[in-house]
């Protein structure tokens, strides 16, 4: 069996949706690429769209530039993708015993890669509520401090402000500034 994280490698991001090439699926599937295009043709009806499309020039372009290694060969034709209903149809289509097993483990990898992406999902907005929090946080403990500082300056004004008696016995020099207004 085909381990999880070789088939996660193979589903790759295409116009939006999360889709398998028909040369990957083919062989994984044991049959020739040639094969598999020529059973969906026969069974068009039960590919619509939103089960399978053909890459334009660009996105194959696009494509094989991403994998270094490609094993696409000297192609004639565009490839096909697959979405995740569209390599079920496939196992449907082509009717054997391998491509029905390696088909049920795809679709495994694809509920996996939606689970990780749902809880990826839930982990960023977390994040971001906390980010929001401590922002406000931070904003509070900046006026808190602002206020401490004005209240500190307030305090040493009034301090410079205020003269203070001196504490213990008077001398003649202490009743002479006293009279002279020299505190």
């Amino acid at each position: 069996m085909i381990p999880g994280e070789v088939l996660a490698r193979k589903i790759v991001l295409i116009r939006g949706q999360k889709v398998m090439i028909d040369n990957e699926l083919a062989e994984l599937y044991g049959v020739e690429t040639k094969r598999l295009n020529e059973q969906v043709r026969r069974n068009k009806e039960r590919f619509p769209l939103s089960f399978m499309f053909q890459l334009t020039k660009k996105e194959f372009e696009n494509l094989r530039s991403q994998n270094a290694t490609s094993s696409w060969g000297g192609r004639r034709t565009l490839p096909f993708v697959f979405t995740e209903h569209g390599i079920l149809m496939l196992a449907n289509v082509l009717k054997s015993n391998t491509a029905i097993r390696m088909s049920i483990r795809i679709i495994e990898v694809f509920v996996k890669i939606r689970e990780m992406f749902l809880t990826h999902k839930e982990i960023i907005e977390r994040l971001s509520t906390i980010e929001g929090s401590l922002t406000k946080h931070q904003e509070l403990i900046i006026e808190i401090y602002r206020y401490l500082q004005q209240f500190e300056e307030e305090k040493k004004m009034q301090a410079d402000q205020i003269q203070r008696k001196r504490i213990g016995y008077k001398t003649r020099e202490d009743e002479r500034s006293k009279k002279s207004g020299n505190h």
